[in-house]
């Protein structure tokens, strides 16, 4: 039988916000002074950084990797998910019943190797499976909504449907297929001319 994450009301609990950069080796420095800074004002809620190889964040509840097991009950847990724009993770994040808010890595900023995060979650982003955000105020305001109103940020369980976990592979494997497309027909418009 299918898993299909439970309803459950975060605005019970004290608020929560679970930030995921992945394993990369890339930092992603910025996302982690844009933490600091946000949280300085926001003392209240407990934050928990999964701060890969980016720089130590001066925030209580950082740590540089979480296990499997340890991000599955982060993620059940929490108030909010905050992502990289990895797919995995976003994908992990809705499988747990989160609308998440991402940050894509800018390779302008040293943050990987291209721009493939920043298409991906634009696309996302678009077609509503994930709350954008791609300058600082952005994530901060996601961040004050979604703890003023946690419901936004909560995707629906519906025990009808199918299989959630294959419905949203389905889905990212469809739009990094189109990316895919797309770079290949690019790189042979460029070889052409």
């Amino acid at each position: 039988m299918a898993h299909i994450p439970q309803q459950r009301d975060r605005r019970s609990a004290a608020p929560y916000v679970l930030v995921v950069v992945g394993t990369d080796v890339h930092r992603f420095d910025r996302l982690v002074g844009w933490l600091e800074r946000w949280h300085a004002t926001r003392p209240e809620v407990r934050l928990v950084l999964q701060y890969g190889h980016s720089r130590t964040p001066a925030l209580p509840g950082a740590t540089p990797f979480l296990g499997h097991e340890e991000l599955q009950r982060a993620m059940a847990e929490s108030t909010l998910v905050v992502s990289h724009g990895g797919p995995a993770t976003i994908t992990e994040a809705r499988r747990n019943g989160h609308l998440p808010i991402v940050v894509p890595r800018d390779p302008t900023h040293d943050e990987h190797v291209d721009n493939h995060q920043q298409l991906f979650s634009r696309r996302l982003g678009a077609a509503g499976m994930v709350r954008l955000c791609e300058s600082e105020a952005e994530l901060l305001a996601a961040l004050d909504e979604g703890l003023a109103d946690p419901g936004r940020f909560v995707l629906a369980a519906d025990p009808g449907r199918p299989d959630p976990r294959a419905e949203a592979v389905a889905r990212v494997g469809a739009v990094i297929d189109e990316l895919v497309a797309r770079r290949v027909r690019q790189r042979a418009v460029g070889r052409r001319g």
